[in-house]
């Protein structure tokens, strides 16, 4: 069990890394063992926007937060959102060459796991990061159990705009999955996005490629101005996600409901406007970490509504580097990951 870490657990006995509740770094590298030095971490957007608004924006408070988190726990857990987001760093150690390859000291990686599942030690206070933007720039040391759990970094792109990529990788290889399905109502035509965020743009690359037209529904004026002159949807519409009736008459005035939805807003009480907004037969995929899923299950119940539903796993084989083809692609979308990290 060593190549999916169960040696890094603490607590409780026989739980898998990502259930766990305490990890560590401190045994002797192993079997797979991959050891990092960490110069950044990238929060996922749920956790970073909740840590932002548990502390009203006060960045000792969310720096100590995070600190304590990890120092707690060996990991970066949100206890609120459950969630982490991933590492960008360089390979300092291997445990075997012939099980640990192509990695090799010096190698610079990100992993494809989420920090949820990733000891992590912080042997800094977190004073570089402004925590105006959730990369975060440290000094740490990771372990992941596999090669398969990091990506090597690419020398074409620079590191931040890399993180930002494949934190989200999983979404545009969701999209190009389900859509190069057949549906229970028959070939998508029409992709609905929640949020207007970096999953959702890399969705909507992905769906033009096989042509189908993208509808994204963001809350405010300004952000939907921003994105329309970015033109990367075909359409982009104005509605709060948690107002499931408002956001169906939107659409019932803009073509109609959606073959697909996703589900990209990093708040919760989202689940059952994707449920009204999309077809019958149609699919859903909540790639959101604030989704709460007994609310997905219970509510196409409730609304007596049948849809393929997807959980928005971020591993997909290939997604990494299927997620990077796009920015090197589409000026558009690199465009906008390269206006997000200037902003931020």
């Amino acid at each position: 069990m060593n190549a999916i870490g169960t040696h890094r657990v603490i607590s409780p006995a026989g739980a898998l890394p990502q259930a766990a509740r305490q990890l560590s770094t401190a045994e002797p590298l192993s079997g797979s063992d991959i050891e990092i030095e960490v110069g950044f971490l990238n929060l996922d957007s749920a956790s970073y926007r909740d840590l932002v608004e548990q502390h009203q924006g006060n960045p000792a408070a969310i720096r100590a937060e995070v600190l304590d988190i990890v120092a707690t726990r060996g990991k970066m857990s949100n206890p609120r959102t459950g969630s982490g987001g991933m590492l960008v760093g360089t390979v300092t150690a291997i445990a075997d060459p012939a099980e640990c390859a192509p990695y090799r000291p010096g190698d610079r990686v990100a992993t494809l796991i989420s920090l949820t599942a990733t000891p992590l030690q912080i042997r800094d206070s977190l004073q570089r990061w402004d925590t105006r933007t959730e990369v975060v720039p440290l000094e740490a040391q990771a372990v992941v159990a596999a090669p398969r759990m990091i990506s090597a970094l690419p020398e074409d792109l620079p590191d931040k705009l890399v993180l930002a990529v494949l934190d989200v990788c999983g979404a545009p290889a969701q999209a190009e999955r389900i859509l190069s399905r057949a549906l229970l109502s028959g070939r998508a035509q029409r992709l609905l996005l929640l949020g207007g965020g970096k999953s959702a743009v890399l969705s909507a690359a992905a769906a033009r490629r096989h042509g189908v037209q993208t509808v994204s529904v963001v809350p405010t004026a300004a952000e939907a101005e921003q994105l329309r002159e970015c033109d990367l949807f075909d359409q982009v519409l104005v509605a709060d996600a948690t107002d499931p009736v408002r956001v169906r008459q939107l659409l019932d005035h803009h073509g109609g409901p959606a073959d697909v939805t996703f589900v990209c807003v990093n708040a919760p009480g989202c689940e059952h406007a994707a449920m009204l907004a999309t077809r019958p037969g149609g699919a859903i995929l909540y790639f959101s970490m604030a989704t709460s899923f007994p609310a997905v299950a219970l509510g196409a119940e409730a609304l007596c509504l049948d849809f393929d539903l997807y959980i928005g796993s971020g591993y997909v084989p290939g997604h990494a580097e299927f997620a990077l083809g796009i920015i090197r692609s589409d000026p558009r979308v690199r465009g906008f990951f390269e206006q997000h990290l200037h902003v931020h």
